[in-house]
């Protein structure tokens, strides 16, 4: 699949549901209403779907949420995308997960096939950890990032730059990091979703978060990749890598090689742009059949914007994008 502007689109995001058991501040509102389980597709629907892409040249899908692994019953859709693993199948099944499941299900994803994954993680202390989520537990999620890590599980860690929240902190999880043999990546907030949070404070830019790191850290420049934003360093004291997603400061739309499928079937081809295409009604539909489904994606991938319009400021009060990053997926 190419895009209007040359770019193979190889990477889908699955949000295989919008729900999540913590409420992180920069995410979604306290009182979230959810989608009604009517509206959301069956993890069969989600499998067909995924195996359509990765027909039309998917090669690394990645499942998010909301929490991913709060849905029932999630790991059989992970065992049969684990299975597409191969020649002229997937190159690698990832997850992103808050954590909380880990102990649960880490052996699972490891024997399904998943060989990393991200954990989001804004800051390792405790009290913090609960206002940033509202009610989480820090020493849960720190059972599971472990239990990941005894399972084989290559793990980065993801962290929201939030100012005034966990600026102080990066220092801290950089050698905590280092220490376990995570790699770390930085996150700047973005305007999605209506929150009850002022963003403008919250905001806060990488290039000034990378400026303070380097007064003790040697963050060597190096072209790895796993397939996303991010842009990463080696750091030197701990032979971890540091990465950093700037769609603020330094957008990353002219590489961009990635669709994002939430779980209604709804297909976004920017996370920063409403435009989306419906696919969960010619999913549904007996008489389009699997080439059919295939030119509605590619009719949809036809439309991809060059890229995001994100700002956050003063004089912008309301977000970029109305929908929560939940339901995306990030």
């Amino acid at each position: 699949m190419i895009d209007p502007f040359g770019r193979s689109i190889s990477y889908l995001r699955v949000s295989v549901t919008d729900r999540c058991d913590l409420r992180c501040v920069y995410c979604m509102a306290e009182d979230m209403t959810f989608l009604p389980k009517s509206e959301v597709l069956t993890l069969e629907e989600l499998d067909r779907l995924c195996g359509t892409f990765i027909g039309l040249g998917v090669r690394k899908l990645r499942l998010t949420g909301g929490e991913p692994l709060v849905r029932r019953n999630v790991m059989s859709l992970v065992r049969s995308l684990g299975a597409r693993i191969g020649a002229g199948g997937l190159e690698e099944l990832t997850l992103t997960t808050n954590g909380t499941q880990l102990t649960k299900h880490a052996e699972g994803l490891a024997a399904a096939g998943v060989r990393r994954i991200n954990v989001s993680l804004d800051t390792l202390d405790a009290a913090a950890f609960k206002a940033a989520t509202r009610w989480g537990e820090l020493d849960k999620v720190l059972d599971g990032i472990f239990a990941a890590k005894s399972a084989g599980l290559h793990v980065k860690i993801n962290a929201v730059a939030l100012r005034g929240v966990n600026e102080d902190e990066f220092d801290r999880m950089l050698a905590w990091c280092g220490e376990h043999g995570f790699d770390l990546c930085l996150i700047e907030t973005m305007p999605l979703g209506e929150i009850n949070e002022d963003r403008t404070d919250q905001f806060l830019p990488l290039s000034l978060v990378r400026a303070r790191l380097r007064q003790r850290w040697t963050l060597n420049e190096t072209d790895y990749s796993t397939g996303g934003p991010a842009r990463y360093f080696d750091v030197a004291e701990t032979g971890t890598r540091l990465g950093f997603i700037t769609p603020m400061t330094h957008n990353f739309c002219e590489s961009c090689n990635r669709v994002r499928l939430t779980c209604t079937g709804t297909l976004y081809m920017c996370l920063g742009q409403e435009d989306a295409a419906d696919l969960r009604a010619p999913l549904r539909d007996p008489g389009l059949g699997e080439e059919g489904l295939r030119q509605v994606i590619r009719d949809a991938i036809a439309r991809k914007p060059k890229g995001h319009d994100f700002v956050i400021d003063r004089r912008r009060r309301a977000p970029a994008v109305a929908r929560h990053m939940s339901v995306t997926g990030g």
